[in-house]
């Protein structure tokens, strides 16, 4: 099994291929704004971009982000060796093309061209359960790219927040949201999808809102509580006229998807990762010799 060559087709999919759920957005998007309206017309042109950049196999954005890699792995598995391979996959989808040189050293401003550095990319594991007792063998890895005027865009919160009126509660953690949004009007190439941890520190509320980006936009949250919030911040959003680009319209978010971690008794944060129109997200799962593209 060689996992430099399908990691690095999982980047030239993740990076050409905008999901298929988030292409129909934009294109249900498009036809829900005023005809030959700036909103309409910017969103039709996304969506042509994404297939134009599927059917040329070539980046459908010059940002082609941070790469975070989300493994799940069996007990026992290697994932020193994991991570080795994930780092040959980015150096050679850079001499591909399929990256942009995207990486820089922030204290000399130098560029690192292979895309490989220390902690980039970015890779998460976590160990898969046995399920009835029975031991699976399957290594699963989820990529998102990440570009950077949507990490720029992100935001934590802490709450009590007496300038918003926002108290440790779920009506605290809408007008958070809310704010986030309004900040990120005209930037973060708008419509955008929010992913949201409430809980945990600060480190581990990035980690889980960048993970609620890997669910599709039609996936509900399991707790009712937040499937409601879900729902309210993303009808909300689209009430408030930024629209895509900031240039007014109904579409200002995509999707709003939200989890909640165990917190300390002293802090209760709020994180927010926000991701522009762009949402790439791609998956492999394999099993043996056998490679499943998910997403």
């Amino acid at each position: 099994m060689n996992w430099s060559e399908i990691l690095a087709e999982l980047i030239r999919k993740t990076t050409s291929d905008l999901p298929a759920d988030v292409e129909d957005a934009l294109r249900a998007a498009a036809a829900n704004e005023q005809p030959l309206s700036q909103a309409a017309l910017f969103l039709a042109a996304l969506a042509e971009n994404a297939a134009l950049a599927r059917a040329r196999s070539v980046p459908m954005c010059q940002d082609t982000g941070t790469l975070n890699f989300f493994w799940r792995v069996p007990r026992g598995a290697d994932t020193a060796a994991l991570e080795q391979a994930t780092r040959a996959a980015t150096e050679l989808a850079t001499r591909e093309g399929w990256l942009r040189r995207n990486t820089i050293d922030a204290l000399t401003g130098v560029s690192i061209d292979s895309n490989v550095a220390e902690g980039c990319p970015v890779c998460h594991f976590e160990r898969r359960s046995e399920v009835g007792g029975q031991r699976s063998d399957a290594v699963e890895v989820w990529l998102l790219q990440k570009g950077g005027g949507s990490e720029n865009m992100s935001r934590q919160f802490s709450l009590p927040d007496d300038a918003m009126r926002a108290g440790r509660d779920l009506e605290g953690v809408r007008k958070c949201l809310l704010r986030a949004v309004w900040e990120a009007q005209g930037y973060g190439c708008a419509p955008g999808i929010l992913g949201v941890c409430v809980g945990s520190d600060r480190a581990g509320g990035f980690a889980a809102a960048k993970r609620q980006l890997l669910r599709p936009l039609d996936d509900v949250a399991s707790e009712p509580a937040l499937a409601d919030l879900e729902r309210r911040v993303l009808d909300e959003s689209n009430q408030l006229g930024i629209g895509p680009m900031g240039m007014g319209g109904k579409t200002t978010l995509l999707g709003v998807k939200i989890a909640a971690r165990p917190r300390l008794p002293a802090s209760y944060f709020v994180t927010v990762a926000y991701m522009c129109w762009a949402c790439r997200r791609r998956g492999a799962r394999v099993v043996g010799d056998k490679v499943e593209w998910l997403g």
